[in-house]
């Protein structure tokens, strides 16, 4: 009997179609000007799941001002969500927006601060009595004297509303800034004079002294406590304050009060204050003290001809992107939520308002020079696979991938996500294009890949995502290709491919099965050629031989 010996011709040159795949894919991405996975938004994440480079970055440079949007890529901007995180660790809330008030890095990071400072009081005071002066000191209110955090992240959520906050001061709600009370009674003691100088307004100032003294002050007398005038009535501007405009900066307004105690009431302020930089600008004080304060920022120029370069916030960072850098990092070193907001506007274009510039800004930059140096070699890859029947696709996620959300995650939501907000504007399909990604989209269908689309959407907003990806000018998705996730009501279950640890999938675990199953004999049998995410989220896991991370500092999805 003659038997004919298998042919091994078959499998041998599927494999070296795939290692031909992979290299003409890694060095198309190559000359496509790649160098470093994280830094320039692309990674080779095969079938294994190779993440070791798909984390978050934890150095950041960032300006006060918000200026630093416009020179940093999108991943070299503190992720809003991630600092939020990290502000939270630091004052020892559990995600409440209640801060602890026994025990946390903030408490212990005050304690030091006052002991430091108490200890340098009676020398101080002795140099002042010594030279025939009055010692006095100054202190700000807010977040110096007074604790706003509950207000400030549990109510507000970052977001300052002056109608809310007359509210909790009327109701004299804050507690005492910690360790501060027995820091004003011991300088008190020792023979300074203590006085306030805050920015809350007159009408203000009766709840403030009240408040002070609710919370175990004794050295805060309405005569000694200065607040910022209204206009209305007999609420004016003092004639010791002098402005360059009708409105007065911070720094006007404090430096000259603080002008005012010692060259008209003939003290000398032996040491100023504030947890704002803008409280402690403008001189007349022999001394300043910063404390901490990351919640909010009140910025204000100096003084005309007058250059304070020690009175400036950092600029360089470090931030884990699970906030745990909170628990480890002293206030200063916890990149300002308002910094942060204001530098993610800068990189957006947007102007304050919360919309986005539609047509030119760093974002769409950024992403024009994504595509462009990594969509071709892609695309050589779509080709390829075709050519060798392997089936290729490309795998996009939604929201800042194909489907741009700024507008309403800023503009509408402020950066506190609302999901019945949410549903409102994808049922609505008011979603515009991700820059660039509809060109991208159309020249990878073009050569050869089927586009699939995997997103964290529910199956309740399958049909609308697909008619605002259909309005917006993509053409490659179907429902049979675009994956949504299950809601757990009616036919909406989870799917006998999706396993998880816990009741409640995780992202990753949702995305990477998935990406399996497409992969699969029932769910296609892809070849992944590429998977696109504005979240590493998106990406971590596998099934994909090249990871595509696109930018997106205005929410974190662990």
């Amino acid at each position: 009997m003659t038997t004919t010996p298998r042919n091994p011709a078959p499998r041998r040159t599927r494999r070296i179609a795939a290692v031909a795949l992979t290299a003409a894919l890694t060095v198309g991405l190559s000359i496509g000007g790649a160098t470093a996975a994280n830094a320039n938004g692309w990674d080779h994440g095969g079938g294994g799941g190779r993440d070791a480079s798909l984390t978050p970055r934890t150095q950041f440079t960032m300006a006060p001002d918000g200026s630093s949007g416009a020179t940093e890529g999108g991943e070299g901007i503190p992720n809003v969500d991630s600092d939020k995180k990290t502000i939270a660790t630091y004052y020892g809330d559990p995600g409440t927006g209640v801060a602890n008030k026994v025990a946390s890095p903030y408490i212990s990071e005050m304690a030091g601060i006052v002991a430091d400072a108490e200890a340098k009081l009676k020398p101080a005071y002795d140099s002042a009595i010594a030279a025939g002066q009055k010692p006095a000191i100054v202190f700000d209110a807010d977040d110096t004297t007074l604790w706003t955090y509950d207000m400030e992240v549990g109510d507000m959520h970052f977001t300052f509303d002056p109608a809310e906050q007359d509210v909790w001061v009327q109701d004299q709600r804050f507690p005492a800034t910690p360790s501060m009370v027995g820091f004003v009674s011991a300088a008190a003691r020792m023979g300074f004079t203590v006085f306030g100088l805050t920015g809350r307004n007159d009408d203000q100032k009766a709840a403030t002294v009240a408040n002070l003294a609710k919370v175990g002050y004794t050295d805060f007398p309405a005569d000694r406590f200065y607040t910022k005038w209204t206009g209305v009535g007999a609420s004016q501007q003092p004639s010791y304050v002098t402005c360059a405009a009708v409105k007065c900066t911070t720094v006007e307004y404090k430096a000259q009060t603080r002008k005012h105690i010692e060259q008209d009431l003939g003290y000398d302020i032996t040491l100023n204050v504030g947890d704002q930089w803008s409280d402690l600008q403008g001189g007349f004080a022999d001394s300043t003290l910063k404390l901490p304060n990351p919640t909010y920022y009140l910025p204000s120029p100096d003084l005309p001809g007058v250059n304070e370069p020690n009175l400036t916030p950092r600029m360089h960072f470090t931030m884990a992107a699970d906030g745990s850098s909170g628990a480890t990092e002293g206030g200063e070193g916890i990149p300002n939520v308002d910094s942060v907001k204001k530098t993610i506007a800068a990189y957006y274009g947007d102007t304050g308002a919360g919309i986005s510039n539609k047509t030119d800004s760093p974002y769409i930059s950024e992403m024009h020079s994504i595509v462009a140096k990594k969509v071709p070699a892609i695309a050589l890859g779509c080709v390829i696979a075709k050519a060798l029947h392997r089936n290729p696709a490309v795998v996009l996620d939604a929201d800042d991938t194909t489907l741009w959300t700024y507008d309403m995650e800023v503009g509408d939501m402020h950066f506190t996500f609302n999901p019945t907000e949410q549903n409102i504007w994808v049922q609505d399909e008011r979603f515009p294009a991700t820059p660039s990604m509809v060109s991208a989209a159309t020249l990878l269908k073009r050569a050869g890949c089927t586009i699939v689309g995997l997103t964290g959407r529910n199956d309740d907003q399958k049909a609308a995502t697909l008619g605002n990806l259909a309005k917006v000018g993509y053409t490659g998705f179907t429902a049979q290709n675009y994956y949504t996730k299950w809601t757990g009501v009616g036919a909406s279950q989870q799917p006998s491919y999706i396993t998880c640890a816990a009741a409640k999938c995780t992202t990753i675990e949702y995305k990477s099965q998935t990406r399996a199953h497409v992969e699969s004999a029932s769910g296609g049998k892809y070849t992944v050629i590429a998977n696109f995410g504005d979240q590493f989220s998106d990406l971590i896991g596998g099934h994909s031989l090249v990871n595509v991370k696109l930018p997106n500092p205005t929410y974190y999805l662990p």
